[in-house]
């Protein structure tokens, strides 16, 4: 598989800057495996807010990074291109490992289980071997 660049990623998923967050897609197994990369930078929105003099990526945005990589995984199926993947539930998130602008995060998602519209993944980023951000992420596709 080839490497999936911005572009790319904006044909299977509606999200657009300022939230669109995630770069590139390293691994694409349409309905089953998605690895994607984003390297934060002093640039995002919430670095001047979050906090200042100590610019830490919000919990819910990491959440956010692996949902996206989650709906680009699920929506690159045939039957699900021009639908919108939307959050179900987050269960299990754990915050292991604070993120920082300048650094680069490798989001990995894992479709465990899916019944019609509804599945579930299991989601983690990570910072160069060390774990971010764990999560079993809940999506409904949607027409």
């Amino acid at each position: 598989m080839e490497k999936f660049d911005i572009n790319d990623i904006k044909k299977i998923i509606p999200h657009r800057e300022p939230f669109l967050f995630l770069d590139e897609i390293i691994l694409l197994e349409p309905g089953k495996k998605v690895v994607a990369k984003k390297t934060l930078t002093n640039e995002e929105f919430w670095v001047k807010g979050h906090f200042p003099n100590f610019a830490v990526c919000p919990g819910v945005i990491s959440i956010e990074m692996l949902a996206q990589a989650g709906a680009v995984c699920i929506l690159a199926v045939p039957e699900n291109k021009g639908k919108i993947a939307l959050f179900g539930g987050i269960d299990k998130a754990r915050f292991k490992r604070q993120i920082f602008p300048g650094e680069e995060v490798l989001l990995t998602v894992d479709i465990i289980k899916q019944i019609g519209a509804i599945g579930i993944g299991k989601a983690v980023a990570k910072v160069g071997e060390e774990t971010a951000v764990l999560a079993q992420i809940t999506f409904a596709v949607k027409n």
